[in-house]
């Protein structure tokens, strides 16, 4: 049973149980649309259609949650017998709300253990440890992210770009940098690029820069791309480690597009501004100059 829809962004995924734990990261937005139709997935996707629902309605505290995380202990202790990979799957769907809505990783975490004691031959239970790994990676992701706060002076990187050049944000300073995080092979990164290009063709010449970093692994995938964007012009970063970018785990980069806007002072405006709200936010620093 699919219990989730395609994501709208792109994450951080190295096998199919860490592209579960992925899509249950952002669990208020992605729960079940479809309908199940008996047993365990049955009582399951009810579960979560009212989880879903308190979240909708701003109810996301455990008080809130009291009754369906109770459904979800009973609905384990009515199946204890069955070890089975959809029972597994129950115990981890609980785990994720402890971690990712009721924001308590150290209850989330106990419950994921139990996989390994609980259901040790299933899917879940036998990856359990790398599910723990996986967390732990994303856990520290946030934190590091979480210091990119508007007000905070850019942790700023000394790379080269593609053709061999210094490139940093403290050698534009003066100027409004976005420093944005993409690959060509991202849907959600593609569709907001004609905003990024216009933005950058109404502000460049009044002091706006860009500093693409690329999580592309081909060179000649991202050359041909690059050749095909009229006005994409900034200067890019590409070290073909994909995830492993090495700007991408400096700044904690789990999803993209993920940008950074900093001003000429050098210190952070703000982080994933798209649409009509970069641009504002790009004139608004100029206009401060």
């Amino acid at each position: 049973m699919e219990l989730f829809p395609e994501s709208h962004h792109i994450m951080k995924i190295k096998s199919t149980l860490v592209l579960l734990a992925a899509a249950l990261l952002s669990f208020p937005a992605i729960l079940p649309a479809q309908t199940a139709t008996n047993g365990v997935s049955a009582e399951l996707h009810a579960l979560i259609q009212e989880v879903r629902t308190k979240i909708a309605a701003g109810k996301n505290t455990e008080a809130d949650l009291a009754p369906e995380l109770k459904g979800f202990d009973g609905l384990l202790a009515r199946h204890a017998s069955e070890k089975t990979d959809e029972m597994a799957q129950v115990l981890y769907m609980e785990a994720m709300l402890y971690m990712e809505v009721l924001s308590n990783p150290t209850k989330g975490k106990t419950l994921v253990e139990k996989l390994k004691t609980d259901f040790p031959d299933t899917k879940l239970g036998k990856n359990a440890d790398k599910i723990l790994q996986s967390l732990d990676k994303q856990a520290e992701a946030k934190k590091v992210q979480s210091a990119l706060a508007p007000g905070a002076v850019f942790p700023d990187f000394n790379v080269k770009n593609l053709a061999g050049q210094p490139l940093s944000v403290t050698a534009l300073k003066g100027k409004v940098v976005l420093v944005d995080f993409w690959a060509t092979w991202c849907g959600p990164c593609r569709a907001e690029l004609p905003n990024v290009i216009a933005t950058y063709g109404k502000y460049h010449g009044k002091g706006f820069e860009i500093i693409g970093v690329s999580l592309d692994s081909d060179r000649e995938k991202l050359d041909t791309f690059l050749k095909q964007q009229n006005g994409m012009t900034w200067p890019q970063f590409f070290d073909g480690h994909g995830w492993s970018n090495e700007l991408a785990v400096k700044y904690g980069v789990e999803a993209i597009p993920f940008t950074i806007l900093v001003g000429p002072d050098g210190k952070i405006i703000g982080t994933n501004l798209r649409g009509e709200a970069l641009g504002e936010a790009v004139g608004k620093a100029l206009a401060k100059k």
